[in-house]
């Protein structure tokens, strides 16, 4: 069981690195949020009915993971307001590795809250509305009025980063 768990974990990878990548933005943040969904579908595999698409599970229990682990990471610390900050610099880490179109595209996802996050998350992978709706325990319907709805938002956030 645990040898086709891994197998499982190499082959849909790319979908927990994306989800970490969306929710966290230090590496190390990352790498405690991909061991923490890991942990959570290792935990939940045994009780895997197979009755949805491997890829599909995975994406909703990363995805409740990364949202309960910004929710106990926000009731510790305290919200600094950003005019107390100063000068914020840019993440170079991440620079080298992507484009700046796609840097600008995953600062603007960085303005949304985590169900438009998970959202546009799960569009950029391509998923239909009816796996989103799985996915994410929400009306068929709804994905497709909630996309539009954050669709105009992230084009006003990139208007504004950009200019």
């Amino acid at each position: 069981m645990e040898k086709e768990f891994i197998n499982l974990l190499n082959q849909n990878r790319g979908i927990l690195y994306k989800i970490c990548r969306v929710y966290c933005m230090e590496a190390a943040d990352r790498q405690d949020l991909f061991q923490e969904i890991v942990l959570q579908l290792w935990k939940a595999y045994p009780s895997f009915k197979q009755q949805a698409n491997i890829s599909t599970w995975m994406y909703r229990i990363g995805m409740n993971t990364a949202i309960s682990n910004y929710r106990k990471q926000k009731k510790r610390q305290p919200p600094i307001a950003f005019s107390n900050m100063s000068s914020p610099l840019p993440d170079l880490s991440d620079a080298d590795d992507m484009p700046v179109e796609t840097a600008v595209l995953y600062k603007a996802i960085d303005q949304l809250t985590q169900i438009e996050k998970a959202v546009v998350l799960l569009y950029l992978e391509d998923k239909s509305y009816e796996e989103m709706a799985i996915i994410l325990g929400i009306g068929k319907s709804n994905v497709g009025v909630k996309l539009n709805r954050i669709k105009v938002k992230l084009e006003k956030i990139m208007k504004s980063i950009t200019c």
